[in-house]
């Protein structure tokens, strides 16, 4: 089994288990979903072999920047677990994303991951655009 159908099997199995319907892979490789106020995003690479989850939390702000980037930083040390926050240079987004390799990637992690991405983006969210609005 491809990696791609693997992990679109995988999305139909999570979804049956918690009553939502969850779009299948695209050509890209790219599906999301919603959890709570989080929206993360599964994309599959396939030439590297890797499983990105990506969560958009805010655009960077133009003010407080080292304090944000601080805050990001303590966050990343304990309190994000198999998540990171990261910044995309392109987009100049904060994220929450986690990667994974699809090597030997079972059920158990892969929804073990979508649920402390959305988890953690969900509680961090609201929090990044009241303290450092944007």
């Amino acid at each position: 089994m491809s990696s791609r159908a693997l992990v679109d099997e995988y999305l139909r199995r999570f979804g049956e288990s918690v009553g939502v319907a969850i779009p299948p892979l695209d050509g890209d490789g790219y599906t999301q979903i919603r959890r709570g106020s989080a929206v993360v995003g599964i994309n599959v690479l396939e030439g590297p072999g890797v499983l990105v989850f990506l969560s958009p939390m805010m655009p960077v702000p133009a003010h407080n920047r080292e304090a944000l980037y601080r805050f990001l930083l303590e966050k990343n040390f304990l309190a994000t677990s198999d998540g990171a926050f990261a910044i995309d240079k392109d987009k100049d987004t904060i994220f929450l994303r986690a990667l994974r390799g699809l090597e030997g990637l079972d059920y158990e992690e892969f929804t073990d991951l979508i649920d402390t991405v959305s988890r953690v983006a969900d509680q961090f969210d609201d929090e990044l655009r009241a303290r450092f609005g944007a």
